[in-house]
């Protein structure tokens, strides 16, 4: 079976989030299960700049207002197709935004591109004929839109919401030029509040949905975290699977990986050691392996809770703790980290920014990992912080209460536990969970315990692949 996934940005050519770590670990382990997988994405310059030998496939003189070629080319292990389109995509600065930080706001950018994957639905690439188009996030989700309305026969269609706070609303008086026939202009098909929808679109015409953990399925289908779409996925739910992320495990080994000075396993995690010390040199933290080392890597947002980490840092750093902090994103968040650092040397570090090679450390060298998210659709952080043994302490929502067992008495009893939940998202919330973390790290044996537990857990591709397989063949006879 042929697959075509199309997304704005895949691991590990262009990456600013999950998405592309998923775009990019999938395809893999679902060519072990016989399906396979060609990723559509833009021509950004690192992309074009990573491809080695490209075969052009399809060519447009004037594509969403200027020149552009379909090429087939390969990255590694990734079987791709690029929308080479300069107009569009040559541009500084990361997939969303320039150099200034501003977006850049036309919409054609991500039309385009689902354009594109309706066109190698329909078999624009010889050779290439796809039974299931996927789609990923609002940049991809006019896809399902131009093919159903472009008629039969058509392929399936897949529509994954990765974070549904991110919509892709355009202006209405680009309906022709965005390619969209105007009588699909309906509340019941591309209208979203006197604007054409992007991820409405997807979700309206695909014909299966999913999202990225069981809990965010549920979640989204409630006006408290539909986002204004919670009528259309309630109404579609027969249509909606939570299916959750993984991680890819060779990429995340801690047994392999270079970015550590030493390596470790959950047989045998003694030299950790060496990645905290290395954490604590790099973050200007007091040196120690007795002193609880909390890490933090995440796009600082309101969305991640690190507000409400900002207001516990008392709480925190009474209990002995020190912070490290990896991240970018809202100013303010930035400027309180910032002086939440200079006025606590030694107990608090912040980097800004994103560093792939540091974020591996982090997870090899903390000794928790805190997630304390609003709202989480999934999460990778946490799934890596089980992977390399730092204890997971997050919020009781979406993927992260699917993917981290809370050391309360029972599971630990149990021995099942593998790392922290709080509820609320709040800040009495999270001092509590603080205190709870302080008190298990006080019982080492109670820790090791749970540290084992989450090094041991199943947090691969398989068992998502599977179930992504599974729904695609169900759609073969479509």
């Amino acid at each position: 079976m042929q697959v075509l996934s199309v997304a704005s940005e895949i691991f590990p050519l262009v990456k600013t989030g999950g998405l592309a770590d998923v775009a990019g670990a999938l395809p893999g382990a679902l060519q072990a299960l016989g399906i396979e997988v060609h990723s559509l994405l833009p021509g950004y310059p690192a992309v074009l700049q990573a491809l080695g030998r490209a075969a052009p496939v399809w060519s447009e003189p004037a594509y969403f207002g200027g020149p552009a070629t379909i090429l087939a080319a390969e990255a590694g292990p990734l079987r791709l197709f690029v929308l080479d389109a300069p107009h569009l995509f040559d541009r500084p600065g990361n997939p969303y935004a320039g150099p200034d930080g501003r977006d850049w706001a036309d919409p054609q950018r991500f039309a385009a591109l689902a354009y594109a994957g309706a066109l190698l639905g329909r078999g624009a690439a010889a050779g290439f004929s796809p039974a299931i188009v996927h789609a990923h996030d609002w940049q991809s989700g006019l896809t399902p839109a131009y093919l159903a309305l472009g008629g039969a026969p058509r392929p399936a269609t897949v529509m994954t919401v990765h974070n549904l706070a991110f919509q892709g609303q355009v202006p209405a008086s680009l309906l022709a030029e965005l390619r969209l026939p105007a009588h699909a202009y309906t509340p019941d098909g591309l209208e979203y509040y006197g604007a054409i929808g992007m991820l409405k679109a997807g979700l309206r015409y695909a014909d299966r949905l999913t999202t990225v953990s069981p809990t965010y399925a549920a979640e989204i289908c409630t006006k408290q975290g539909g986002m204004s779409l919670d009528g259309l996925l309630r109404a579609r739910a027969d249509r909606l699977t939570g299916i959750l992320n993984g991680i890819d495990t060779t990429v995340w080994n801690p047994q392999t990986d270079r970015a550590l000075p030493a390596p470790f396993s959950a047989a045998d995690p003694g030299p950790r050691r060496a990645s905290k010390a290395a954490v604590q040199r790099r973050f200007g933290l007091r040196q120690g392996a007795d002193a609880l080392l909390i890490g933090v890597v995440s796009r600082l947002s309101h969305q991640k809770g690190l507000d409400i980490l900002l207001a516990c840092l008392p709480e925190l750093r009474a209990h002995g703790a020190s912070l490290a902090v990896l991240g970018s994103g809202e100013a303010g968040l930035q400027d309180g980290l910032a002086r939440a650092a200079a006025a606590a040397p030694g107990e608090v570090g912040f980097l800004a920014g994103y560093d792939e090679d540091l974020a591996h450390l982090m997870q090899a060298g903390c000794d928790a990992i805190l997630v304390p998210s609003r709202f989480e659709p999934c999460g990778l952080t946490q799934l890596c912080a089980l992977r390399y043994g730092a204890l997971p302490v997050v919020s009781r929502v979406g993927g992260l209460a699917d993917t981290v067992i809370d050391a309360n008495a029972a599971a630990l009893s149990a021995g099942v536990a593998t790392g922290l939940q709080f509820e609320p998202a709040s800040e009495a919330g999270l001092v509590r969970a603080l205190g709870r973390l302080a008190a298990l790290w006080s019982d080492r044996q109670a820790w090791a315990a749970t540290q084992a537990n989450g090094m041991r857990a199943d947090v691969g591709w398989r068992e998502p692949a599977r179930r992504y397989a599974a729904m695609y063949r169900d759609l073969m006879p479509l």
